[in-house]
């Protein structure tokens, strides 16, 4: 039948013993009353079957097999902490987090695929994704709620850093039955920009992409502004208005001729997605490889 072993406390505290030069100078450094400190020295003498510490009236010290015993002791206590560091260091490791912000368009179409690829390298890392528009996800990374964010617009606040990790192109796009699906020729910029649209809310990038690239034409105030490329792919399905939205969220609807493609003399809005991050400007961790494998799955497909 195997031994009993020794309480790790009764062991540090027969190491204070040796530390301090006397059990009540032990005892008072642990915060143990010395009755007790007493009590668990003496059950500890009786487990090993050896004198631990000399009594006397000056006070109590160690005999030559309590020192001997404290010598081992420090090496046990030693080895305990290390123990704890291993243990904490793999808590760490388990319970690794990152936190992303995206905008809709990236969070829809690219997210899951990098996310899933991220997932497959770092399947011990808890990945958190905040969902908002640019302007926001732009706020949260400078706020330093967000690692990193992924966003659409086509710039990017001072004190970001950034990089090209994919591109779309923004289309023009109208229900089969709207008046546009059956023009021969194209549309100017003047006449897109005097027609009411299905917009995004301001600070959306679709919208501040748009917004800039019609800034020099007079323009209609917007037919309905929606929070998300869903809610407008289906209203342009439903026949409320036309829009301008990305390949990304259109593009099965094209393929499939539920929506019509309307070819803009003169606009081109093919767009760049980032990655933004706070200083400094190289990206580490975790959040700098997830940047790293969007811009290879991202340029693949391109």
């Amino acid at each position: 039948m195997s031994q009993r072993l020794p309480d790790l406390h009764v062991l540090a505290l027969l190491v204070g013993v040796d530390d301090h030069g006397s059990l009540s100078a032990a005892s008072r450094k642990a915060e143990i009353a010395q009755p007790n400190a007493s009590r668990s020295i003496k059950q500890l003498e009786r487990h090993l079957g050896i004198p631990l510490v000399r009594r006397n009236p000056s006070g109590s010290t160690l005999t030559a097999e309590g020192t001997v015993i404290a010598h081992w002791a420090r090496r046990i206590l030693a080895d305990a902490a290390t123990l704890l560091d291993v243990a904490a260091g793999l808590r760490v490791e388990r319970s690794a987090e990152l936190t992303l912000g995206a905008s809709l368009t990236v969070a829809e179409h690219l997210m899951p695929a990098w996310l899933g690829s991220f997932h497959r390298m770092h399947p011990e890392v808890t990945v958190h994704l905040q969902v908002h528009n640019s302007a926001h996800v732009c706020e949260r990374v400078a706020d330093g709620v967000c690692d990193v964010g992924f966003v659409e617009s086509p710039t990017v606040p001072r004190g970001l850093h950034s990089v090209t990790v994919a591109r779309d192109r923004l289309v023009v796009v109208v229900n089969p039955a709207h008046p546009w699906a059956r023009r021969r020729k194209p549309l100017t910029m003047a006449e897109l920009a005097a027609t009411p649209l299905l917009v995004r809310e301001p600070g959306s990038g679709t919208r501040t992409t748009l917004d800039l690239a019609l800034q020099e034409y007079d323009r209609a105030e917007p037919l309905i502004e929606l929070g998300s490329a869903a809610a407008i792919r289906t209203s342009v399905l439903g026949s409320v208005g036309p829009a301008v939205m990305s390949t990304l969220a259109v593009g099965d609807q094209l393929g499939s001729g539920e929506l019509r493609l309307v070819d803009v003399e003169g606009l081109d809005l093919v767009r760049a997605l980032r990655a933004v991050w706070r200083p400094p400007r190289q990206l580490a961790g975790l959040a700098g490889e997830l940047v790293r494998l969007a811009r290879r799955e991202g340029k693949a497909g391109v």
